[in-house]
Order: C-alpha cells, then sequence, then structure tokens
C-alpha cells in the first residue's frame, strides 16, 4: 500500500503522523492531503527515515543536489558534501552522479542520509550506454526500466522521470526555437533519441509500467520539466505550457494507480513571471506539489547564482510553491564544492523561509527571537536566532569590539546601547511634561 492508496482509506500512517508533528499540523489533514495528491511523503518502503512531506499548507521545503561528474569523481567528497547539506537544513538530497561506479554512489548516499534521496535514473542508462557504444541514442528499452526498478529496490525516494518529453514537445520546441536551447540533461537524452530513432519516448509510452514500479515501492514520481527555460528569453514559452499539459495529464493518470506525484518546474525566469507559472501549474496538474529548479531570476548573475535563485525561491514560496531545488555559485561554471552546497543550502533556505512569513506559514517567530535578542544586546540569543549560528559567531569573533556589549560597525556609538541607557531608563512623567 502506498501512502496515497492509505490516504484515501481514511489510514492515518506513521509517516502522517510524523509530518503533522514535524509541521505542527493536525496529521488528519496530512491524510486528507495526501489522498487529494496536494502533499506527497516520498519515503521508499525499502527505508527508514523520518518522514518529510511535501505540499500545500507546508513549510516550503529545499533540496540540495550532490553527485559526481565526468571530470570530478571524488566518492568521499560527495558524501561530505551530503553531510554538509544535511547539518545545515537541508529537507532532502538528489544524488545526480554521471562519473564513476554510479550503483555505489548512489548507495554510499542511500546508507548515510536520514534523508529523502532523489534520483534521475535515465542518466546511468545514458551514462552506462555511452561506455558501452559511445552514443545516449544506443539505449535500450529495458535497460531504461531496469534502472529505474534498480533504483527503486536501492531506495530512493523519488525519482525524476523525463516522461513528457515526447513527439508532441518537441515538435512544439523545434516550429518556436530557443534562444537557450534545450537545457535539461535528461531531456537532451530523451530528446536525442527520439529523434535519432524516430520512435516515441519509452518512457511516455510504457507509463503504465513506472507506475507499477513507483506503487511497489512507494516512490514518489518527480515528474521532470525537461522544457524548462536555461535563459530569461526563453521563460514561460509555448514548448513549457504544452509539455505541462501532458504532465498534468500523466498526474491523473498517477492518481488513479495509487501513486504519488509531484510536478517540476521552470529554471530560468524572470521574477513578474513567477506567480503566474506556480498558478498555471497548480491549475493544469491538479494542485499536485510544485518542484521549483531554482528558480534563477537573471541571467548574468554566474558565481552569484545563488543570490539570484535565493530571490525566486522567496517569490516561489509566496506564490505557492511547495519545494526547492538549490542553486550553488558554482552554477553554470564548476561541479560545486562543500563550501558551495553549504552557500547554496543556506541561500535557498532564507528565501523559502522569506516567502514562507509572506504567505502565513509562520509569523515570523524567528524575527521576533532575533529582535529581543538584538534589544538586550544578548549576543548568544542572536546567534541562536540565526540560521547559521556558527558563522555569525565566527564573523563577530574574527573582528572583536573594544565594548564587549557592541560589535565594530558602530562600536561606542552603537545605537541600540545609547537607547538602552538613556531612552528606557526615562522617567515616564518626563514625557508628559516635554
Amino acid at each position: 500500500m502506498t501512502q496515497f492508496e492509505d490516504a484515501n482509506k481514511g489510514i492515518i500512517t506513521e509517516e502522517m503522523k510524523t509530518v503533522g508533528q514535524a509541521e505542527n499540523l493536525d496529521p488528519e489533514f496530512i491524510r486528507k492531503s495526501v489522498a487529494k495528491g496536494t502533499i506527497v511523503i516520498p519515503s521508499n518502503i525499502n527505508r527508514n527515515i523520518e518522514a518529510t512531506g511535501i505540499g500545500a499548507g507546508l513549510r516550503t521545503k529545499v533540496n540540495a543536489t550532490i553527485g559526481t561528474s565526468t571530470d570530478i569523481i571524488d566518492f568521499n567528497e560527495e558524501e561530505k558534501k551530503a553531510e554538509i547539506a544535511i547539518e545545515h537544513g537541508a529537507d532532502t538530497l538528489m544524488e545526480l552522479s554521471i562519473g564513476g561506479d554510479l550503483d555505489e554512489i548512489r548507495r554510499r548516499i542511500l546508507k548515510m542520509s536520514n534523508l529523502p534521496v532523489g534520483s534521475v535514473p535515465i542518466y546511468q542508462t545514458a551514462i552506462e550506454t555511452i561506455r558501452k557504444t559511445g552514443s545516449s541514442i544506443e539505449m535500450n528499452e529495458e535497460e531504461m526500466f531496469k534502472n529505474i526498478e534498480k533504483q527503486a529496490k536501492d531506495g530512493i525516494d523519488f525519482m525524476a522521470i523525463h516522461c513528457s518529453v515526447n513527439i508532441e514537445t518537441l515538435a512544439r520546441l523545434k516550429k518556436q526555437g530557443r534562444y537557450g536551447g534545450l537545457v535539461s540533461r535528461g531531456g537532451a537524452f530523451i530528446s536525442a533519441w527520439i529523434v535519432e530513432n524516430e520512435r516515441e519516448n519509452p518512457l511516455y509510452t510504457n507509463f503504465d509500467y513506472i507506475l507499477e514500479i513507483a506503487k511497489e515501492y512507494d516512490v514518489v514520481l518527480s515528474l521532470a520539466n525537461a522544457m524548462r527555460a536555461g535563459a530569461i528569453a526563453d521563460s514561460t514559452d509555448r514548448a513549457q505550457v504544452q509539455e505541462l499539459i501532458i504532465l498534468g495529464e500523466l498526474v491523473d493518470k498517477a492518481r488513479e494507480a495509487g501513486v504519488q506525484s509531484m510536478i517540476e518546474g521552470p529554471g530560468h525566469i524572470p521574477l513578474n513571471e513567477i506567480p503566474a507559472n506556480v498558478t498555471i501549474q497548480k491549475k493544469l496538474c491538479g494542485h499536485a506539489p510544485f518542484y521549483m529548479l531554482g528558480p534563477i531570476v537573471t541571467d548574468i548573475s554566474p558565481g552569484y547564482d545563488h543570490i539570484s535563485s535565493a530571490i525566486g525561491a522567496a517569490s516561489s514560496a509566496k506564490a505557492g510553491a511547495d519545494f526547492i531545488c538549490y542553486v550553488t555559485p558554482a552554477e553554470h561554471l564548476a561541479l560545486p564544492g562543500p563550501e558551495d552546497v553549504k552557500t547554496g543550502v543556506i541561500a535557498t533556505r532564507i528565501g523559502a523561509y522569506v516567502g514562507d512569513m509572506a504567505k502565513g506559514i509562520h509569523n515570523g517567530e524567528k524575527d521576533l527571537a532575533m529582535a529581543n535578542a538584538r534589544k538586550k544586546l544578548d549576543w548568544e540569543g542572536q546567534y541562536s536566532a540565526s540560521i547559521c549560528p556558527a558563522d555569525a559567531r565566527k564573523t563577530r569573533e574574527n573582528r572583536p569590539p573594544e565594548d564587549p556589549d557592541t560589535c565594530t560597525m558602530c562600536g561606542n556609538y552603537c545605537a541600540v546601547k545609547i537607547v538602552n541607557e538613556w531612552l528606557d531608563k526615562a522617567e515616564p512623567d518626563f514625557f508628559d511634561n516635554v
């Protein structure tokens, strides 16, 4: 039984109870939302993790991607990056390796992570085919499904499946053209296969088989957005919307089969188009949870794309997105290192927090704790209220003030200290007599 099936039978599972407790919500609300498909709980039956809920009414979750490249293959480094992402508050991980022994690195991350772990199975099929034949266009249909099942059996909790790239969406893309082209790696593998083999996408034509696998292991299908824009000039175009229509139809099939699903969203998109994108996705896809990739709100910020993305994350969360994939300073430039991962997680968490406050998921209680600590010049309280206490402490201690109550920005002329010493001590009748 999947979480979706249990929910529709009126059963509140342990996972639903855990999510309810973490979100301070009634487990019955979680059950009803899972039954409707507006909340998903990625928790493969072969893993024992603390359940995380993604969807409407919940805190916006943050995903951190890790994984080797063809140029840099260091499994210990990837484990370190995963540990850093977990330590700094990521809600999920995605293991996206394309270099080295792909089974080994995936299983190592699954073993060490207490978070839900996602993957993109078509990567493994494509890479293994390239190693054997020299080209991904030689991918075997049977191998595509074998890798999906193998990864599900290993314990992968959610999978990005590129089943909405088909002849129809590619024809739309070809007809309209694009400035930035097609930037989805999985979408590129499948697109090349379709064109070169002159056949429909097997992941689309055999979607029912994918549903059988997902149902057996209770894997959440993250229905991939292969037509996402990689350039601001291509945002919200006809190819993206065409794919979204197909994704909505696949969500309906998943729900009919008792399988949890969510929808991935656009990568590069201007700030003013984010609310419309969230509305369209929710409307066309039966209000399935929306997994925003970034989004990056300008193309000109390489080296600082984590800032651009944090802005996009805040706007997306406010508009109703449920899940944000982080972006690191290395985006578009290199494979992220450990420090990039840390920076990306923190930046995206800030964006998600800001968006959640704007849409009323929380009332800014952490901000109030910080305000009170600042007024009291309570530095330990300020560190405690920080999103990254260790960094806040390190910054101040690296530039220690002469007066321990203040910081080196204002020193002896600290406005808060002046007010604390004079204004707050003024007798009330002083103001009555002025």
